[in-house]
């Protein structure tokens, strides 16, 4: 049966494959290094097809079909979106620690509100960040691409109603809308280029850095008329051009690149030479082969469901999966998985029905609205709208409309064969004529279009009943095949759930001293296999952060130090001790609070200092602004308060990690070890200078902590440059006479880590002590420093 062909441009199917592979990757594997910039790609992709549907509605009609427009959005977008929603906020409750399945939870609503990136933006979350990932961080984009889908009809209806009414339908119109595309594209460039360097974590999630981006997609749009008329050989050198210039961007853009300007300015241009090239020509492509082949075409189709589960599955198989060569496989087949049954089952199936639609009589256009990741959706150029073949004089009996290998229903209206849509109108079955029955007088009539919406509906069953029934197929035996992965890579899954078992440790009556009794605790926490109960608990601890910390604003870069809020103990005791550094120091203040308290009114604690802010005589770099514009003030203000009360004992604590200074010096161990003593050391008497360890790095509690698994999966060994450091530091003590103290024995055994010592979570992040465990170090501490006659 002939039918009409294809008007789907397999380059664009082939582009948005390029660009969902770029970010899968760079998500899944770390390279390519710019791979995130596919997302770009989209944006322009997004941009010039739905301002193409927009031009087309106005040369049809002189304006836009609003309720159709969205609707078709809300068919195409919504049903996976609010699938994998509903899912990853489920599951977050299930494997997250409470604050980041809570957290998770207002990802999500931000997401249905279509409102991440500003959510992401405000909250001052790095996207680079591969620590407290968010699974549902890659909504941003889309919130950016349905704000411009919300606005940009609503301006350009606005705009075409102050032409004639007689202009709307004509070329007027088209320039009109080109207009604000340049406008949207000058304007939004220029905020990028601004708040990038005012701001660059929330440049990359700002609608105003980004709009420009769907702008560039909007003038192709525009252009497209002339854009059709391009020599054949043009459309070659400039599609492998633009190809050519989104794979480099994908190898020579980095997290560090600034971004989105100007580097974002590569991919963009990339994109639109593509897009540019395929305006009006085959829409096969062939000359595009790494585009146009089966499987990038089939890549591109799935691209919406792929870009929507990749990210939560990486981020939930990074805390249920423990690292190894089988990782990345199984993560891999899960996302498969879902991809192809999401796709089959609820993305096209839905996106193709007649819900919301309107009947065709009531001036609904049926066409679907592409969209960067809209699988199998036609893209017709704007420049060649459909000119319908002449009919046949065989075919002079049929009715009008009629299309050949299309059914007929008296009242539709011709429509071209689209790739994997559903004809909105299909015929209805002819059935003998029943017996005229009087009417009933409580029978409402039914509408007149129902017999149209049925046989739509039946037709809508008929041809997506089987494809759903694959996506089941497909659901249940990739599920089997992952567990079978699971199992021969890892053994048998143990899951844990919570539960209030207690940690067996030795009876503390037989310890008499602090450090023992912790340390057979750190013991038995590092051969546990249930979670104690904890108090305060891990959830509670990695909420609070820092902020239940009492010398938390002592600590601050935008709080005036205050010398009477940050010493604790009694304000007369006769001996003072300072404890300074950056947020190490901070995290130890509990512990000398507390011993300050406790020592019977001889001692009084200071602790003072900055996070981020390392107490050594060069300046080394930080990735915060207000940190390195404050560091340097900071010290000095410390100094001069130990000028004006001198310390008997300084104590000094940085944290264990290699740096570069802001001049760019490499700063190895055996250097800031130096450069720590040669700032904090004439602040003490000689001898009196205590260099205290930060404790190890332990596990990142938000990938390893879950009810669903045990304490063993947040058990951290020790690193090697923590002891490079404090190797370094315990030799710059001893040649100048001073002391260091080595937080190893009281926060690990046999160099293993764990999350807790008898009930006591140790640290809420991979680095910092919980206050709760800060105060049980004060008796361990002041034992260190009488051993070493500090005390």
């Amino acid at each position: 049966m002939p039918t009409v062909p294809s008007r789907t441009r397999l380059d664009l199917q082939g582009l948005r494959a390029l660009a969902v592979i770029g970010v899968v990757a760079s998500h899944l594997t770390g390279w390519p290094t710019g791979g995130f910039v596919g997302v770009d790609v989209f944006f322009v992709l997004s941009g010039f097809l739905v301002t193409g549907i927009l031009l087309r509605d106005f040369a049809a009609t002189g304006t836009i079909d609003l309720r159709a427009f969205f609707a078709r959005r809300i068919r195409r977008l919504l049903p996976a979106a609010l699938l994998v929603l509903a899912t990853v906020v489920t599951a977050g409750f299930f494997v997250f620690h409470r604050a980041r399945a809570e957290q998770t939870l207002g990802d999500a609503l931000s997401a249905l509100g279509l409102v991440s990136n500003w959510r992401f933006g405000l909250e001052g979350r790095d996207y680079f960040a591969s620590t407290d990932v968010s699974p549902l961080q890659h909504f941003w984009s889309l919130s950016i691409e349905e704000q411009f889908s919300l606005v940009w009809p609503l301006v350009l209806l606005a705009m075409v109603a102050l032409l004639p009414a007689a202009a709307r339908r004509a070329a007027a119109a088209r320039w009109v809308v080109g207009v604000a595309a340049l406008v949207l594209v000058v304007a939004s460039g220029v905020a990028a280029v601004q708040l990038t360097s005012a701001d660059p974590i929330g440049a990359y999630f700002s609608t105003l850095a980004r709009a420009g981006e769907l702008g560039v997609g909007a003038v192709l749009a525009v252009l497209a008329p002339a854009l059709g008329r391009m020599p054949a050989a043009a459309r070659v050198l400039l599609a492998w051009a633009g190809m050519g210039l989104i794979v480099a961007s994908f190898v020579v853009i980095e997290p560090t690149s600034s971004f989105p300007a100007p580097w974002a300015a590569l991919p963009v241009a990339g994109a639109a030479l593509v897009i540019a090239a395929g305006v009006g020509g085959d829409p096969r492509h062939r000359h595009l082969f790494p585009l146009t082949n089966p499987l990038s075409v089939a890549v591109g189709n799935v691209s919406y469901s792929l870009y929507l589960w990749h990210l939560p599955v990486i981020v939930f198989a990074g805390v249920l999966l423990p690292p190894g060569p089988a990782w990345m496989p199984i993560v891999s087949l899960v996302i498969t998985v879902l991809t192809v049954a999401t796709y089959l089952g609820v993305e096209q199936p839905l996106h193709r029905s007649p819900w919301l639609a309107r009947p065709r009589g009531s001036g609904e256009t049926g066409e679907e609205i592409p969209r960067p990741a809209d699988a199998g959706a036609e893209a017709p150029s704007p420049a060649t709208p459909p000119v319908p073949a002449a009919r046949p004089a065989a075919l002079a009996s049929r009715p009008a409309g009629w299309v050949p290998g299309q059914r007929y229903y008296p009242g539709s209206r011709p429509r071209l064969a689209e790739p994997d849509s559903l004809p909105v109108v299909e015929a209805v079955p002819v059935v003998p004529p029943e017996p005229v029955r009087p009417p009933s007088i409580t029978a409402e009539p039914a509408p007149a279009d129902a017999p149209q919406r049925t046989a739509t509906w039946a037709a809508w069953r008929e041809r997506f009943g089987a494809r759903m029934g694959m996506a089941t197929a497909v659901l249940t035996i990739g599920t089997g095949a992952t567990v079978l992965a699971v199992f021969a890579a890892y053994g048998a899954p143990v899951l844990h759930l919570p539960g209030t078992t207690t940690v067996a440790a030795p009876d503390p009556a037989q310890v008499a001293e602090a450090l023992p009794t912790l340390q057979a605790q750190l013991a038995a926490a590092v051969t546990a296999d249930t979670w104690p109960e904890l108090h305060p608990g891990l959830d509670e601890v990695i909420r609070e952060s820092s902020s239940d910390n009492r010398a938390h604003d002592c600590f601050t870069p935008d709080a005036a130090l205050d010398p009477a809020r940050c010493t604790f103990g009694d304000p007369a005791a006769s001996r003072h001790v300072y404890l300074v550094g950056d947020s190490s120091a901070m995290a130890y203040a509990p512990t000398l609070a507390a011993l300050a308290e406790q020592s019977g009114g001889a001692w009084r604690a200071t602790t003072v200092g900055m996070y981020g802010c390392r107490f050594t005589d060069v300046a080394v770099e930080s990735r915060d602004p207000a940190v390195a514009a404050a560091c340097g003030s900071r010290k000095e203000q410390v100094r001069a308060m130990i000028a004006a009360d001198p310390a008997d004992l300084v104590i000094v604590s940085n944290a264990f990690t290699l740096g570069r200074s802001v001049d760019g010096e490499t700063l190895d161990a055996a250097r800031l070890a130096s450069s720590t003593f040669a700032l904090v050391g004439p602040w003490a008497p000689p001898g009196r200078t205590v260099f205290l360890a930060p404790p190890p790095h332990g596990a990142d509690l938000d990938r390893c902590y879950s009810p669903t698994t045990g304490p063993s999966a947040c058990l951290a060994a020790v690193d090697d440059v923590w002891m490079q450091m404090e190797a370094a530091t315990e030799a710059e003590a001893a040649a100048t006479g001073n002391a260091a103290v080595n937080a190893l024995p009281f926060t690990c055994w046999e160099n293993v880590c764990p999350a807790f010592a008898g009930d006591t979570p140790v640290r809420y992040d991979e680095t910092h002590l919980t206050p709760a465990f800060a105060e049980r170090l004060a008796p361990i501490l002041q034992q260190e420093l009488q051993a070493r006659g500090l005390y």
